[in-house]
């Protein structure tokens, strides 16, 4: 009987390690690659360590990343779409999944906690768009088959400083496709063109007649084509201008 027991407790313990590798091995799932990089750049990963990333750095789900003041990186993920980080941005990989041959487990989901990114739509949002989220403060971004940029600016009470020429809230332009901003106060779709605003998680996102001073200027070796996502363009630049390592 103790023999008996003692296979049952060593079964379960087998169990509970496999699980568990499961799960790390689920954690450590690489979602893309740094391929340009003007400045600093730092990740806070799921276990908490903080490291500099370089270029050619991996990251993965559960990665928070934060670019310096004069810091631009563009990240190309597994299913080749792209995400460009502004300088003073804090954003999260909260979930990313992607295999060929499995559309039902794709899962993209980002926070932008705050600053600015631009976006380019991968193969992962072109077969299941509804699978693709950016949260941020005060609305969460959907997409159609998109290119965008957005720019969170926080409130006086955050203690961070806001742009002059922007009022605190979500600031989103859409370059390419459509996109649909949602919250509690309700939701709207923006396309090609066109610019919104949310200043608040209660307040229904609008749209904005003209460019409220939203601005997006990464280097030019940061070869992205935001108008034209399939396009090769020029060749692309080998060089960077701040290599951390």
């Amino acid at each position: 009987m103790n023999c008996a027991k003692r296979r049952i407790a060593i079964k379960a313990l087998a169990g509970v390690l496999l699980a568990g590798s499961c799960a790390l091995a689920w954690a450590a799932q690489v979602a893309g690659t740094i391929v340009n990089l003007s400045g600093p750049l730092m990740v806070k990963k799921a276990d908490g360590s903080v490291k500099v990333l370089g270029l050619k750095s991996e990251v993965e789900q559960g990665d928070t990343l934060v670019s310096e003041k004069n810091t631009y990186a563009r990240i190309v993920f597994i299913d080749n779409s792209e995400i460009t980080l502004r300088p003073g941005t804090t954003f999260k990989i909260e979930a990313f999944a992607y295999e060929s041959g499995k559309p039902d487990a794709d899962s993209a989901s980002f926070s932008l906690i705050q600053g600015g990114l631009r976006s380019l739509t991968g193969l992962l949002g072109k077969r299941n768009k509804e699978k693709f989220q950016l949260k941020t403060p005060t609305a969460t971004i959907g997409i159609r088959g998109t290119t965008f940029v957005a720019q969170y600016v926080p409130g006086g009470l955050s203690g961070l400083p806001a742009p002059a020429s922007l009022q605190p809230g979500l600031h989103v332009s859409v370059l390419d496709g459509m996109i649909v901003l949602s919250n509690p106060g309700g939701s709207m779709n923006f396309s090609a063109g066109q610019f919104g605003f949310t200043s608040s998680l209660q307040q229904p996102p609008l749209m904005v007649p003209s460019n409220p001073a939203l601005k997006f200027s990464p280097p030019p070796v940061f070869t992205m084509a935001p108008q034209s996502p399939t396009a090769s363009s020029a060749p692309k630049a080998q060089a960077v201008d701040c290599e951390v390592r």
